[in-house]
């Protein structure tokens, strides 16, 4: 009951006319980022991060929020048009997708890419509902050594799971640890690796590393390396569904849905994953003409399961954001520096603190659902045009907010240097495969990890097996091992 209470005073929050608005505004801002391609919802985040210095929280969280998880939505819509998914989520289902498309379906499709987004986005939330307060009463018991090896295996896991590589991984994490580094020390008040430079006295601003990494890097790597690409569209007909696709749908959506939640809880980074797992599953319990259509003509589940696998994890990925302050995606990464912006740290008194906020966000994340489905199903047509925006303008477009945004949170010019700086930092690591997440998720937990470590050894009074006398840290600490030895071994005995 006490949950139900909360949940009911946040929809009354969620339901003023001015965050109905910034929902709404989220929503359809998060659709039209996920139609167009090359721009996934982190870079879109990140560049319009400035507006956290005038917008309330509640009602520029619930906007973000929109962001988030309406690019989910759009993506599909460019991946089964198009076969260009709009971000890395909707890679499985332009498998697919497109196939049914070129078969005439694109209507079912769309539609069941719809509204399996619906249904798995709904269910997670009231997973998030249900649980996300009893993960935070369980979080408010650790203790500085826990709290210090939680992130430890944040680091190892979003560095591991991200990139191709993960000695790139771990290398794209020391960046941001390192950049975390610079600036007044916490407890002496020392200056850290400033280079005299007094601007740097504060530290970097994570808007700035956010925006440089994704929005910056994004265009000028797309100027430099992109060539020029003639797309094909399919023709889109009725979004519609017939009776033998909801049988088909429905079973995968739910399956979807059981294998995105569980990604989405625990710090493994990304939708790719439950994506592919969902697919794969799809593709296994397909039987007779309906396993025939798999890579040929198209099958509604490889749609419907992939998308609503997709969907699940977005949501359900608040639970670790918003009990242990713990990303496990750029958009959580940088949904995180949204938060320390106004000076919230997630994590589990966040549920006390700032209890307003944290209800009105899931309540409105209940309200979003509802209007991305309005928003997308009727509204596709409208969307699909956003594609006939010429790429050099679009371009433009997004340097011009990126450079003005960021000159505009603190009129300095030395931070518009600083932002071009890390946006070359971005090209050469996509150039060279480095993931970007892990600099982001290095320099916000970075300093958050180093101020757990020495509270851990005050504790044990100068003794570093404070770590493993406690149960707790002992765990996580054989949990980190595990992320980091289990699939080297299991690379080795493979090629063995």
């Amino acid at each position: 009951m006490e949950i139900l209470d909360a949940l009911m005073a946040g929809f009354a929050t969620a339901i003023t006319p001015v965050n109905l608005l910034w929902a709404l505004v989220g929503c359809a801002l998060g659709t039209a980022v996920g139609v167009l391609p090359g721009i996934g919802p982190a870079v879109a985040v990140a560049m319009l991060l400035p507006i956290t210095a005038k917008v309330e929280v509640t009602a520029s969280m619930i906007f973000f929020a929109g962001i988030y998880y309406g690019a989910m939505y759009g993506g599909s819509t460019t991946s089964i048009l198009l076969n260009t998914p709009g971000e890395t989520a909707s890679m499985v289902t332009a498998m697919e997708g497109n196939k049914m498309a070129k078969s005439g379906r694109a209507g079912a499709a769309l539609a069941t890419s719809a509204i399996g987004s619906f249904v798995a986005g709904t269910i997670a939330t009231v997973v998030v509902t249900l649980f996300a307060p009893v993960v935070a009463e369980f979080a408010v018991k650790l203790g500085p050594p826990e709290y210090f090896m939680l992130m430890v295996l944040a680091f190892t896991t979003v560095s591991a799971v991200l990139g191709q590589s993960r000695l790139r991984g771990m290398t794209a994490l020391f960046v941001g640890l390192a950049a975390g580094c610079i600036g007044m020390d916490q407890i002496s008040g020392a200056a850290r690796y400033t280079g005299g430079k007094m601007e740097l006295l504060d530290g970097i601003d994570i808007v700035l590393v956010a925006v440089g990494l994704f929005a910056v890097a994004e265009v000028l790597y797309a100027a430099l390396y992109e060539g020029r690409s003639n797309e094909t569209q399919n023709r889109m007909g009725r979004v519609h569904m017939t009776k033998l696709d909801w049988r088909r749908s429905v079973p995968a959506w739910l399956r979807g849905t059981a294998i995105g939640v569980p990604f989405g809880c625990i710090p493994a980074g990304g939708t790719e994953i439950p994506t592919f797992l969902s697919y794969a599953a799809e593709k296994k319990l397909a039987k007779g003409e309906n396993k025939a259509e798999f890579g040929r003509q198209g099958a509604i589940e490889g749609v419907a399961g992939p998308e609503a696998a997709n969907n699940a994890t977005v949501t359900a990925a608040l639970i670790p954001l918003l009990t242990l302050g713990i990303p496990t995606s750029n958009t959580t990464a940088v949904l995180l520096g949204a938060f320390q912006n106004y000076g919230i740290n997630p994590g589990p008194q966040l549920f006390t603190t700032s209890a307003t906020l944290v209800w009105a966000l899931i309540a409105s994340l209940y309200i979003g659902n509802l209007m991305l489905l309005v928003l997308n199903l009727p509204m596709v047509g409208l969307w699909v045009k956003l594609l006939k925006i010429p790429k050099p303008q679009l371009y433009a477009g997004i340097l011009i907010f990126a450079t003005v945004g960021a000159y505009g949170m603190r009129q300095s010019s030395f931070d518009l240097f600083l932002l071009f700086g890390i946006g070359l930092l971005g090209v050469l690591m996509r150039r060279f495969d480095f993931p970007t997440a892990p600099v982001v998720v290095g320099m916000i937990l970075g300093p958050l990890a180093e101020a757990q470590m020495r509270n851990a050894v005050s504790i044990g009074e100068g003794s570093w097996l404070i770590f493993v006398q406690r149960p707790m840290s002992l765990a996580l600490i054989i949990l980190v091992l595990a992320v980091l030895v289990v699939p080297r071994m299991l690379q080795r005995r493979k090629r063995a």
